[in-house]
């Protein structure tokens, strides 16, 4: 079945693999590794022999003119031209992989389709760096191997059949989840099989094998998440996020459950910077940088055992945090879903969150789950719409009308209209009303008025949801309740004997105010 014929999903398993397996295995992952780099060389040469060209020149100075133009598919079409002139495409690429493998070693160990899709990997790592959407690509040591390898299709080479994968000689048996209690395993084995892809992993030192299947179709949705038809919008910043829809709202910790372990980390580097400055002071200067090479030379390093040792230790604190974070994801869309399907999304750049704000967001991955939550909505039916903040300026912007422009520090929107709320989400709650028009997306601020009287016991039942959930746990400061503050609402919360709602949001908003009023002589008033 071709790999492009409708929509596809993923289902991962575990193999249980015996040492002579794992040796096998391990060949052939190190003959793709040999094997990628040369076709990356190869591709890079090429690359940069196009680029040094006369044609390429002459193509560069052609006009430029706006996407899908005829002007700029001349353009297109010149490079195209170029690039099959000198080798540069997919399939000249997976030629010379293939001429490769048959003239050494390799032929015993990698099949046809996994030769190809070896070479379609190093030219798309060539192409991003062409098209300026990547850096110019790394060879892979013999430390870093390759981590994946997978087939075209399932007719041969990486194949499944029935309850085990075949490659070559080796038959590598499945371990299933027997009690598979949502059916989510059940569904997708009945589903056919679009290609393979065998996976490496290192947990805990140990060198781990799955399968990643490649189905046709759409995965099962669990019960426990219903999906719900509908709008809902999203506020994500690089500590919070919050959730608005017509029935619901919540606003908490990004990623909660990720542990911190940015000292950790720290320490390790340093440890590690320290064994190689010790193990190799002649590539130092004496102010402590990196000693530049002189013309034909390369520095050699030297790294000790107990460097390595620190190395596979960071290693798996990343995959820690790798999984954590991605377990994070999938719950945190689901529970978007099942708010609306059609999830209402600032259009943000997560490389100036990246800049800005580095290791938390390093932790949290929110690109990524923009991602996943694109995918998840896919599947459920629905659609991510983001539209751009130029125009819409939600965090400035209020339902009267009126944009002012308010500093990262002022965590509560308060307006001479009477509307006062959490900066994030009135934020949230604003996208619900963004509508694209002939000029662009813009702010319908008659539907966010006619809509905030019943908004507004949402948005205060969100906040002093998220002052209960805490339950003594520290919140980050850009929710803008004081610790001191959050104190007095716990202690009313656990004492009142009705709906936690009783800390009403303009208690709480009082209190997380500039500091003018106290917290021991608000009074909280009734609903």
């Amino acid at each position: 079945m071709s790999k492009a014929s409708g929509p596809s999903f993923v289902l991962e398993l575990p193999l249980v693999v015996n040492p002579h397996e794992n040796r096998v295995l391990s060949a052939r992952f190190e003959a793709g590794r040999q094997l990628y780099n040369a076709v990356l060389g190869e591709a890079l040469r090429r690359l940069d022999l196009m680029k040094q060209s006369r044609i390429w020149a002459a193509a560069r100075k052609m006009p430029k003119g706006p996407p899908k133009s005829a002007v700029q598919k001349a353009r297109a079409a010149e490079f195209s031209r170029i690039a099959r002139t000198v080798g540069f495409t997919d399939y000249d690429l997976q030629r010379y992989a293939t001429q490769c493998k048959n003239a050494c070693w390799m032929g015993d160990h990698l099949d046809a389709h996994a030769t190809q899709k070896i070479g379609t990997r190093a030219f798309r790592s060539a192409q991003r760096y062409q098209f300026r959407t990547g850096g110019r690509p790394r060879f892979k040591p013999r430390w870093k191997a390759l981590e994946s390898m997978e087939g075209k299709s399932n007719a041969t080479g990486l194949r499944w059949r029935e309850d085990h994968l075949e490659w070559g000689k080796l038959h590598l048996q499945a371990f299933f989840d027997h009690k598979d209690k949502y059916g989510v395993q059940t569904f997708a084995l009945q589903c056919p099989v679009k290609y393979c892809r065998l996976l490496r992993r290192t947990i805990r030192g140990k060198t781990v094998w799955h399968v990643q299947l490649i189905m046709a179709g759409v995965p099962k949705w669990k019960d426990k998440n219903p999906i719900r038809a509908g709008k809902t919008s999203i506020d994500i910043g690089p500590s919070t996020i919050a959730v608005v829809s017509e029935t619901d709202a919540f606003l908490e910790k990004f990623c909660a459950k990720v542990p911190d372990l940015q000292k950790a980390i720290r320490r390790m580097q340093r440890a590690m910077d320290r064994s190689r400055r010790a193990s190799n002071p002649d590539n130092y200067n004496r102010d402590g940088t990196i000693r530049k090479p002189e013309k034909g030379e390369r520095l050699q390093w030297v790294f000790t055992q107990g460097y390595l040792r620190l190395r596979s230790r960071l290693k798996e604190l990343h995959r820690r945090l790798a999984a954590y974070r991605r377990a994070e994801h999938g719950h945190l869309a689901n529970r978007v879903i099942t708010t609306g399907d059609t999830v209402m999304a600032e259009k943000l750049s997560y490389e100036a969150f990246q800049r800005m704000f580095g290791r938390s967001i390093r932790d949290r991955a929110p690109g990524g789950f923009m991602n996943h939550l694109r995918r998840k909505a896919a599947s459920a039916g629905g659609e991510v719409v983001e539209f751009p903040t130029r125009t819409t300026q939600l965090s400035q912007s209020c339902q009267c009308g009126e944009v002012v422009k308010k500093p990262l520090s002022l965590r509560w929107h308060d307006c001479s209209c009477g509307v006062h709320a959490q900066r994030d989400l009135y934020s949230a709650y604003l996208g619900l009303h963004v509508q694209k028009e002939c000029g662009g997306w813009r702010l319908d601020t008659e539907s966010a008025r006619e809509g905030w009287c019943a908004a507004e016991s949402l948005l205060e039942k969100a906040v002093s949801g998220t002052v209960q959930a805490a339950n003594g746990r520290p919140l980050p400061a850009s929710l803008g309740i004081r610790a001191r503050d959050r104190a007095v609402l716990s202690r009313r919360c656990n004492g009142a004997e009705e709906d936690p709602g009783c800390c009403s949001h303009a208690a709480v908003m009082g209190m997380a105010r500039a500091g003018k009023t106290s917290a021991s002589t608000t009074k909280t008033p009734r609903l």
